[in-house]
């Protein structure tokens, strides 16, 4: 019998630590400390085009896997703004990119433990019956209007699934 034995269970791809990681000065090392975890950018501007459109909604609600930014809660439906490097837009290029630079195996793990990991969530999530939606950052800073009123559109679609009959408010109908 050749081969390993096998009695453990294949578990998920261990994700790489930053303490294995070794920034090439410290510059690179202030930068990397500076990325912000939530707030960023795209999610503060997918939130306030959903404000504008009259949606309301948490955000990074605790007990929800993967901590999504903004969770529609009367319709059961989460949505992620993903940043394109570190989940991995356009993954086949960047990996060439990254291969080439410092640190590559860190970087490559990290980032492709973050895409296993996406894939998922998002599959635990779906089974329990929420609707997921995933944008890039970069779509959402170039359109936060447009990722905004995908997210209605979803809503309003769940709303048509019989998810929770809860009108969503239009233009129309909007308090002010």
């Amino acid at each position: 019998m050749g081969g390993r034995a096998s009695g453990r269970v294949a578990s998920a791809p261990r994700v790489p630590r930053y303490e294995a990681f070794t920034p090439t000065s410290a510059r690179a090392s202030n930068t990397a400390k500076a990325i912000r975890r939530t707030d960023t950018k795209a999610e503060v501007a997918l939130r306030r085009a959903l404000w504008a459109l009259g949606l309301r909604y948490r955000k990074h609600a605790d007990g929800i896997a993967g901590k999504p930014d903004v969770v529609l809660f009367n319709v059961r439906l989460l949505v992620f703004v993903d940043g394109d490097f570190w989940h991995g837009r356009n993954w086949r290029e960047r990996k060439r990119k990254l291969l080439a630079g410092s640190n590559s195996r860190y970087w490559v793990a990290k980032i492709e433990a973050n895409i296993a990991r996406d894939i998922r969530v998002t599959a635990e999530l779906t089974a329990a019956g929420w609707s997921v939606l995933r944008f890039w950052e970069g779509d959402v800073l170039a359109d936060a209007a447009a990722a905004a009123h995908s997210v209605r559109a979803a809503a309003r679609s769940s709303l048509n699934q019989g998810v929770r009959r809860r009108k969503l408010p239009t233009p129309e109908n909007r308090v002010p």
